[in-house]
């Protein structure tokens, strides 16, 4: 059993009605494109909770404050996709009794927040070797993937037992068997064949990537899709971060000469 319980874990709990900071959204929206997809390393819930006092589990239900914070900031401002890396396939090294919490928090929290997912035009989205998750697991998932499919608003992705070397192997042996099959040449091999075969090959790179908690690196995270993604870090761990950081990281963003390789015209 987990002590020191917080509320339990809401991936996207978006309210319809207008939110306070409207006029900030407003302004924000006005000073600069706005990140069509924004991918997120929510590090550092274990050590706000140890800094609290805390068993390490209690950071992961803190963090829940900022999934929804940020989940309904990011759809009131239009983003259209939100990828959170939310358990790599590194943290089933993590101790049993954790991992074991997250897994029964994770199968509550699909469940509980099917309605508001619906109600609030959310697609839900996985990335990662469901293969690997616990039955319970697989099936809240996927009942909620396919009933959230026809939704239109912003596409919520959880990065479960995912790491972007699974996500290349993954796409190389299917090119490989491609290949092998005949109905791929070889020499017609190019980046977009990569694409199509990743599990990220129904939706854009990622324009800007967040990782809260201080450190420098990206963890295994997307290493394909981040060619050209601007960076933002920040020292907050992930419980203390909240819309107005958000904010700060678009703002950032939005400086950003972004030329992809290229050179600014003359």
């Amino acid at each position: 059993m987990v002590s020191d319980q917080r509320p339990s874990f809401s991936p996207a709990e978006v309210s319809t009605s207008v939110p306070n900071d409207a006029p900030e959204q407003e302004a924000l929206k006005a000073q600069g494109a706005i990140p069509v997809h924004i991918a997120i390393i929510m590090d550092g819930n274990g050590r706000w909770a140890q800094h609290q006092g805390h068993n390490r589990v209690v950071g992961h239900y803190e963090g829940v404050e900022s999934v929804r914070d940020i989940t309904e900031a990011c759809a009131q401002l239009g983003v259209g996709y939100l990828t959170l890396y939310t358990f790599s396939t590194e943290n089933w090294k993590r101790p049993r009794t954790e991992v074991d919490a997250l897994m029964e928090l994770l199968i509550h929290s699909i469940q509980r927040e099917r309605d508001t997912l619906m109600r609030n035009n959310i697609r839900l989205g996985v990335l990662g070797d469901l293969a690997k998750l616990p039955a319970a697991c697989q099936d809240a998932l996927l009942d909620t993937i396919h009933g959230t499919a026809s939704n239109t608003g912003l596409q919520l992705n959880l990065a479960l037992s995912y790491s972007g070397r699974w996500d290349l192997l993954q796409a190389v042996r299917r090119v490989a068997q491609a290949v092998q099959a005949g109905t791929l040449d070889p020499d017609a091999i190019d980046e977009a064949t990569i694409d199509e075969h990743l599990s990220t090959h129904a939706m854009p790179d990622p324009d800007l990537l967040i990782r809260t908690g201080g450190e420098l690196r990206i963890s295994n995270f997307l290493l394909w899709q981040l060619a050209y993604t601007e960076l933002f870090i920040t020292d907050e761990f992930w419980p203390a971060f909240r819309r107005n950081h958000l904010y700060q990281a678009i703002a950032s963003f939005q400086q950003r000469d972004r030329r992809f390789g290229g050179v600014e015209p003359t």
